[in-house]
């Protein structure tokens, strides 16, 4: 018997996971627990309290609608301060670029790290345990704009200490249109129904991650990253053929 077998009933599901501390209890069964999909439109409550939980929860439109505005915002910075429109595109898409890999390893480093007690359990589950639980949860899957600010706003400074006044705005510009894009497809691969091509490619390979193997396969809007760092998922003998 697995030891998540032992373990899987302390977990009740009309309690709510992180209020009743129910996670942090599994302990080392942890890990073998959250990576045991649970396919349903909707996943469990997390917390009793009604403000908590709804920062829990977001529509993936509300990631264009708060994020875009910001994007255009740097991006008229640079042009007040007369940056030529040549510049401007290449910083961009540089930072398009730079939101790649760091969408990588965010997603490999961060949000797969191995936790096994009660609160690095705790807070993985929130942070990303709680999608691979239950990943087909269209309001837990993309980042809550809350939770996506504590990591732009450091972001932020860090490109504005390391590049030239004139390139990080555009710069980090091109990062959150990444994120953006990032996001977006996200969910896409998850709710969406493309029949051919890339985006057929992006959703085999990203439930490839979530139902067949989880430390594989960390790339969302490409797969590049995996390739350059050798963690692209084995093709299954059906893909094979």
């Amino acid at each position: 018997m697995s030891r998540v077998s032992s373990t899987y009933t302390e977990v009740q599901y009309e309690i709510p996971y992180v209020e009743c501390l129910q996670v942090g209890h599994l302990g080392e069964a942890y890990e073998e627990w959250v990576h045991q999909p649970v396919v349903s439109k909707e996943g469990p409550r997390l917390f009793e309290n009604d403000i908590l939980e709804f920062f829990t929860r977001t529509v993936w439109w509300a990631i264009p609608i708060v994020w875009l505005p910001v994007v255009c915002w740097f991006v008229s910075k640079a042009v007040e301060m007369g940056v030529p429109s040549t510049q401007i595109i290449v910083s961009l898409v540089g930072g398009i670029f730079f939101w790649t890999l760091l969408e990588y390893c965010l997603h490999r480093f961060l949000f797969h790290i191995k936790t096994n007690g009660y609160w690095g359990n705790t807070l993985h589950y929130l942070l990303h345990g709680c999608h691979h639980k239950h990943p087909m949860d269209r309001l837990r899957l993309v980042f809550p704009p809350a939770g996506a600010t504590c990591i732009a706003v450091p972001l932020w400074y860090l490109i504005k200490l390391t590049t030239p006044s004139s390139i990080a705005p555009t710069f980090f510009g091109g990062v959150l249109l990444g994120y953006i894009m990032y996001d977006c497809t996200h969910y896409y691969v998850h709710h969406g129904k493309p029949n051919k091509g890339v985006s057929s490619n992006l959703k085999r390979f990203h439930m490839n991650h979530h139902f067949r193997i989880h430390d594989k396969g960390f790339g969302i809007t490409s797969s590049f990253w995996d390739i350059v760092f050798g963690t692209p998922p084995p093709k299954s003998s059906k893909e094979s053929m």
